[in-house]
């Protein structure tokens, strides 16, 4: 097995790798969608939420309303690290078990956004990282096209790691700025390459 960290900046098309590489035979696991599952209904994670911050944070028919999620817990230092103190551990769990669940000889791919914000990468020790990089500009209209206002996606990208901070971590770069034909002709040289890091470490072991 050869994990995998994928990341880049919103509007950078990293769901876009995901996707490609996924029709090319590679396992991924999202950290976005399994943010998603840990609160579904029922589970532990929207439990000790609803104990924490209240009734107040669930929409009409059960589910977490999100905006008044963070509204309650970005409130302040203490809110944020409580949040995070139920929502990580779920989420790294379930992260592990689908990484732990690939067939043995796959390339599985780790979609993190934020991987260059946390402390992902150094934990989980990568052995490959694609980074996904556009200009701010392609970025900016993507962004628009999905219906978030250019002063909405600057806040966010400015938030985020820059683009020299994701590049100390790559391995594999991956340029985005051109078409989709472009981004998908140079992810499938991404993909034999990675085929070719998996079959030498499986080698030399």
């Amino acid at each position: 097995m050869l994990l995998v960290g994928l990341t880049g900046g919103i509007g950078s098309g990293k769901s876009t790798v995901a996707a490609l590489l996924r029709q090319r035979g590679s396992v991924v696991v999202d950290a976005d969608v399994i943010a998603r599952q840990v609160v579904e209904p029922k589970t532990p994670a929207l439990a000790a939420l609803v104990d924490r911050f209240g009734e107040q944070i669930l929409g009409s028919n059960g589910k977490l309303d999100r905006a008044k999620l963070a509204e309650l817990a970005f409130a302040t230092e203490e809110s944020r690290s409580a949040l995070e103190a139920i929502t990580h551990p779920a989420i790294n769990e379930e992260f592990t078990r689908q990484m732990l669940a690939a067939p043995p000889d796959a390339i599985v791919i780790c979609d993190v956004p934020l991987l260059a914000e946390s402390d992902q990468a150094r934990n989980r020790g990568y052995p490959v990282v694609i980074v996904v990089e556009s200009p701010i500009e392609v970025r900016l209209d993507r962004l628009e096209q999905r219906g978030i206002t250019r002063e909405d996606a600057l806040r966010r990208i400015s938030a985020q790691a820059s683009d020299e901070e994701r590049r100390e971590l790559a391995t594999i770069l991956i340029d985005n700025s051109g078409d989709l034909s472009a981004l998908t002709e140079r992810v499938g040289q991404v993909a034999t390459e990675l085929e070719a890091i998996r079959v030498n470490s499986d080698q030399a072991h």
